[in-house]
């Protein structure tokens, strides 16, 4: 008799009770809700964050390890940036947009940060920049706070809302293909989630 199989526990799959898939994308009503909920607060360090997570489509972890010198040239907070993303060691640029730059520089001037210093310090001891966990937490309490349901939005919700706008404005696959860093353009459609021949044709009008 096999012991092991009578006392093992059984199966449970990772993803039973829990809403998978791709995580929505922000609506411009709801970005603008948690956005001037931050500032009402004075929550200038999330307010930057926010701001900066929306613009740069980054993954969180190349959000959370970005340094003071990777957004600004000259002292200043640069109008564009670009980093070398951690998972396909290819290099990606992005805009900072007029507000995101105010509040960036008002972060770094209120908690002191200089070039070499990440733009995002950890309050723990030992920690040199907030973790993908800590970003985690903070972002499903911004979406808890103007009412949504958290569980279907996440990180990814970040790196999503700003390509998704822009691909429903312009139907650009390509363009939003170079703004995600994505290499191939099926983990495009795949990242926005529309139909395989409406990405096709879009991009046989966008390459015409």
């Amino acid at each position: 008799m096999n012991t092991l199989a009578q006392t093992s526990a059984p199966y449970v799959p990772w993803n039973k009770g829990k809403l998978v898939g791709q995580k929505a994308p922000l609506r411009i009503s709801e970005i603008w809700a948690i956005r001037v909920r931050l500032e009402i607060f004075g929550r200038l360090r999330d307010l930057a964050l926010f701001n900066l997570a929306i613009d740069s489509k980054l993954r969180g972890c190349d959000l959370v390890r970005l340094r003071v010198i990777d957004v600004c040239h000259g002292g200043q907070v640069a109008a564009r940036a670009s980093v070398v993303q951690q998972k396909t060691k290819q290099p990606v640029q992005f805009e900072l947009t007029d507000g995101t730059r105010k509040s960036i520089a008002c972060w770094m001037a209120t908690a002191g940060l200089r070039n070499g210093d990440f733009l995002f310090p950890s309050r723990i001891t030992g920690s040199p920049h907030i973790s993908t966990r800590q970003y985690a937490r903070i972002v499903h309490q911004w979406f808890e706070e103007i009412g949504l349901d958290s569980t279907a939005y996440g990180t990814h919700t970040m790196r999503r809302t700003k390509p998704t706008l822009i691909y429903r404005r312009t139907h650009n696959l390509r363009a939003v293909q170079l703004l995600l860093g994505h290499t191939k353009l099926e983990s495009t459609v795949r990242y926005l989630g529309i139909e395989v021949d409406d990405a096709l044709e879009m991009a046989e009008q966008t390459d015409a």
